[in-house]
């Protein structure tokens, strides 16, 4: 969806850890992370997320995926985060 919508987002793993960036590359110290926080779009996605069963950390924008996470689970998570940009942006890619 990043790459489908030309988004100047991001997405950094470590480990179960998948968190959403709204910058284009991962910021590598706290000043770039810190300006690179969107207090409203942070507010949506989170909410967006939530209202659809999605817990997204509260203070981040992350996934945690638990060993017990299933492919399922993991597809709909990809299905409500497909939702959330087109919602922001329209429905297909650009």
């Amino acid at each position: 969806m990043i790459e489908a919508y030309q988004l100047t987002w991001n997405v950094t793993q470590l480990g179960c850890r998948a968190e959403y960036w709204f910058r284009t590359s991962p910021a590598v110290n706290g000043g770039e992370a810190a300006a690179a926080v969107d207090i409203e779009l942070d507010r949506y996605m989170h909410l967006f997320a939530l209202n659809r069963g999605i817990l997204l950390t509260p203070f981040h924008n992350m996934a945690l995926i638990a060993p017990q996470t299933t492919a399922t689970d993991i597809d709909y998570h990809t299905q409500i985060f497909r939702q959330a940009v087109e919602s922001l942006f329209g429905e297909g890619s650009p």
